[in-house]
């Protein structure tokens, strides 16, 4: 149950933060920016819609149970992810809330909108990364699951010190292997959570 609450947060966030974000926008546009739809009418009345979303979900929210969650028209966007956090983390209702809520969500609050070409790619991207790092000398890597995860833990598993200089070293050397999928940035962050 705890590993949903991260995911249900997540769908939160990022359907409600895209809502208020195009609400907060406008179908104005900016320069150098280019339009995708092309009609005026068709950019306010999607904007309108996604506020709609963001408004029928926030209020659902509160009349199940988290009467702090806050309005979209009251909140900036960027702030949206540590109050869902936050409300999360204090309110014993928000999980039951937010899946009560979830219909009113795009995908029903699926917080993945990841294509099965997309899945593929990111899958192929590990496995190519995994490849690189037995082809230099950590010949235990696994590869990710059949779902692309490849956790610091999974690592770790297979007997491989993560913080050794020489992985590292390693790692750097494969980063290219993954195709962006894996930057120094996520593997710092990724290190920084993992154990030993």
């Amino acid at each position: 149950m705890r590993r949903r609450c991260p995911i249900i947060v997540s769908s939160v966030v990022a359907v409600v933060a895209f809502a208020l974000l195009a609400a907060g926008c406008g179908s104005g546009g900016s320069p150098g920016v280019a339009n995708v739809v092309s009609s005026p009418t068709a950019a306010t009345t999607t904007t309108q819609n996604e506020a709609a979303v963001a408004v029928a979900f926030s209020r659902c929210m509160r009349s199940h149970g988290v009467p702090t969650f806050p309005d979209p028209s009251t909140i900036h966007p960027r702030a949206l992810k540590a109050i869902a956090q936050h409300l999360a983390a204090t309110n014993p209702r928000f999980t039951a809330a937010a899946r009560a809520c979830n219909h009113l969500l795009p995908n029903g609050g699926s917080d993945s909108q990841e294509t099965a070409q997309q899945r593929r790619t990111r899958l192929a991207d590990g496995r190519s990364f995994a490849r690189c790092m037995r082809s230099h000398g950590v010949t235990r890597f696994p590869d990710p699951t059949a779902q692309g995860d490849l956790s610091v833990a999974m690592v770790q598993a297979q007997g491989i010190d993560v913080h050794s200089p020489a992985v590292l070293r390693v790692v750097q050397a494969c980063l290219p292997a993954s195709h962006g999928a894996l930057t120094p940035a996520k593997v710092r962050e990724a290190l920084n959570h993992a154990g030993g």
